[in-house]
């Protein structure tokens, strides 16, 4: 069977595609290796039109319900490992046996969290380095934690540990705290938080479970010479939130994309350096990374799609 649109990505952008896709009868399937992506990883949305405040797990199993209510099926626990294109049909490589073939794609990939890359990450992963604060912050009950990164990732991580944790340090490796005011504000008020910037985290170190964050305090004012002081916090567990990446490494030599490895779309279509190769959301070169936005561009290279697959039977 030749689908007419294989929507990759099972996240807010991959999942109100498949809506579009469905109301506009199109053969089409979602294949992802997980449904709902970093959406699940909010505690709290209050931006989302429609939803004064919603959690974004919420937030996903009303989308993949509604995808559900059209009949689109959504094939979880699929990895997309190479997409080619042999004439005017995809094949679509993964982790299962069978290929599978399409008229049209979509890329709704999104983001991968960036990782440190410091002694003792990789080791300690899941025994007390997280970078899922929605999923574990329950986990570190009475416990101290360092948050990497102060943007808006780190400071709402920071934000869901409050209610368990007893005391949080935020770690900024410039000179200030970026995330939004009020935010900082409110972290501020509970008296559990702690703000530490100019800090390079050099090391996680413990036995079983992370003990202690190794830190190179750059101090201003220092000679050229002179990288800074190296101090240790005592800590049971460190979420990372030091940036994302996009998820597009599998089209790499297929599809164009930026020096960041995010996907060139025209603007307008959605439409990618291939033909009939649609992408959206957080996985694009489109400027904003907002939930409300990568659900636009979902419906916007749906339609696109369609009307592709339109052009080719006229």
């Amino acid at each position: 069977m030749v689908y007419d649109l294989v929507i990759i990505g099972g996240a807010t952008s991959g999942l109100t595609a498949g809506i579009y896709a469905a109301r506009k009868k199109l053969n089409a399937v979602i294949l992802t290796k997980e449904i709902g992506g970093q959406t699940l990883q909010t505690e709290s949305i209050e931006n989302f039109p429609g939803f004064e405040k919603i959690s974004g797990p919420e937030l996903i199993d009303k989308m993949k319900e509604q995808v559900q209510k059209y009949g689109l099926p959504i094939k979880s626990g699929m990895e997309v490992k190479s997409i080619s294109k042999i004439g005017d049909i995809f094949e679509i490589s993964t982790n299962m046996p069978d290929e599978i073939k399409a008229k049209s794609v979509i890329i709704a990939t999104g983001k991968n969290p960036r990782r440190l890359n410091v002694p003792g990450e990789k080791e300690f992963e899941n025994k007390g380095v997280v970078y899922c604060s929605t999923c574990d912050a329950p986990l570190f009950g009475d416990k101290t934690v360092v948050v990497a990164g102060g943007g808006n990732s780190g400071l709402n991580s920071a934000f869901d540990l409050l209610k368990y944790a007893v005391k949080i340090y935020v770690m900024e490796a410039s000179d200030k705290i970026i995330g939004d005011e009020f935010l900082q504000e409110k972290l501020k008020a509970s008296g559990k938080v702690e703000f530490i910037t100019n800090a390079d985290i050099k090391e996680i170190k413990g036995a079983n479970f992370v003990e202690k964050i190794v830190y190179l305090d750059k101090k201003t004012g220092l000679p050229a010479d002179e990288a800074g002081e190296e101090k240790t916090l005592n800590a049971q567990g460190i979420f990372v939130n030091v940036g994302w990446s996009p998820s597009s490494a599998f089209v790499k030599g297929f599809l164009e994309t930026n020096e960041y490895g995010e996907i060139i779309i025209d603007p307008k279509t959605n439409e990618t350096s291939v033909k009939g190769a649609f992408a959206s959301g957080d996985v694009t070169d489109v400027k904003y990374k907002q939930c409300v936005i990568a659900a636009g561009e979902g419906a916007k290279a749906a339609l696109s799609a369609y009307d592709y697959l339109k052009s080719k039977l006229s």
